[in-house]
Parts: C-alpha cells; sequence; structure tokens
C-alpha cells in the first residue's frame, strides 16, 4: 500500500498551492486512494476518495475543497452532485464522458489505467475536471499517448516506468506524465516528495 506526500504548485509560476498526503491500494473492487490537502502554512485544505473498479471506471469520487463537496461516479456517463457543506446550494451533473479529472495526483493513475495503452499507442478521452478552489465541473477532451515504458533496478526489484504524453484537444498544449505502478514521480505542478513504500503493481 503506497503511503506518501506530493507537493502540488502552479505549473506555469511555481507558486506552492498544497501538500497531499496519500495513500492508495488495490483492492477487491479495483483501486482506492484517499488523501487530506494542506496549504502551505499547514492548515487543511480538502480531501479526495476515489475509488475505481477493476475496469478503471470511477466507482465512487469524494471530493472536499474549500467550502464545497462533490460527490460523483460512473453512471451514464459521469454523474456528480456538488454542493455546499449543509447541502443547501446543490446542483447535478450528468456528462457523456468517461472519468473524471482534477488537481490530484490520483486523476493520473486514474485516467491511465481507464485507457490501458500499449507503447506507442494513442487515444482521446473526455473527462469532467472539478477545478480548484470552488470545485467547479468543466468537460475537458484529451489525447493521452504512451511513449514509452522502462524497467529501473531498484533496492525491491525493477519498478516498469511510463511515460505518458497528454494533449489538451482545445488549446493543443502538452506535457509528459512520468508514473510508476499507482505512482505518480512526476507531471506539471505535481512533484513526489515522499514514498514509504513501493508502488503498488497493477495486473
Amino acid at each position: 500500500m503506497p503511503r506518501g506526500r506530493y507537493s502540488l504548485h502552479d505549473p506555469h509560476d511555481h507558486t506552492p498551492l498544497a501538500e497531499e498526503h496519500f495513500q492508495c491500494a488495490p483492492g477487491p473492487s479495483g483501486w482506492r486512494y484517499v488523501s487530506q490537502l494542506t496549504t502551505p502554512s499547514g492548515g487543511h485544505h480538502g480531501s479526495v476518495d476515489l475509488t475505481l473498479d477493476e475496469l478503471g471506471r470511477p466507482l465512487r469520487l469524494e471530493l472536499h475543497a474549500a467550502a464545497w463537496q462533490v460527490r460523483g461516479a460512473a453512471l451514464d456517463g459521469v454523474t456528480w452532485v456538488r454542493s455546499d457543506p449543509t447541502g443547501t446550494e446543490a446542483t447535478e451533473g450528468n456528462v457523456p464522458a468517461h472519468a473524471f479529472t482534477g488537481t490530484s495526483p490520483a486523476f493520473l493513475v486514474a485516467t491511465a489505467r481507464l485507457l490501458r495503452l500499449t507503447p506507442s499507442a494513442a487515444t482521446r478521452v473526455r473527462l469532467v475536471a472539478f477545478t480548484d478552489p470552488v470545485l467547479a465541473p468543466r468537460t475537458v477532451d484529451q489525447s493521452w499517448t504512451l511513449l514509452n515504458s522502462e524497467a529501473h533496478a531498484t533496492d525491491n526489484g525493477l519498478l516498469t516506468v511510463d511515460e505518458y504524453q497528454v494533449t489538451a484537444l482545445d488549446t493543443g498544449e502538452q506535457h509528459t506524465v512520468h508514473l510508476a505502478g499507482d505512482v505518480v514521480l512526476a507531471a506539471p505542478g505535481i512533484e513526489l516528495e515522499d514514498l514509504e513504500t513501493p508502488p503498488s503493481v497493477f495486473t
């Protein structure tokens, strides 16, 4: 069960945004990721709870940020309810998309798990992104390409690192994501600061 800490920063000017303390593991249903976020000064910033089924689809998503929360799942595309803590301003949404995304590294692992690309393969994916700080939903289209997959020797045996190129289809902006199992090693705005146990390997 990987457990560790990511630092999140603005990918453009590198302003620190938050620290994400996480743990994740494959399970009977597929994969689960839970995390708590803190501000650079140490205050509570939010939380992420994401469960995927064995095919990589979101069985359950629960996000908290500022004074907002989102609960969602794959249902007729993806369906979610966004509300304030009291539930008085709850709004429901539904989009014919494949999955969710957001600032948490969990979503990069989830999308890669959903697509299951082979080296040099590329595919398009439609996602609903929840943007900070108010978890506003926005539909995005991306292209994912698995550039290469390399095995690296470590103290715990071979570690396979996958390098993806992700393209935003509305702007053409491209960036690179490096994943090892269910841990993000590097991505724009994301740094892996601490990892207590090796990544889990998806079968």
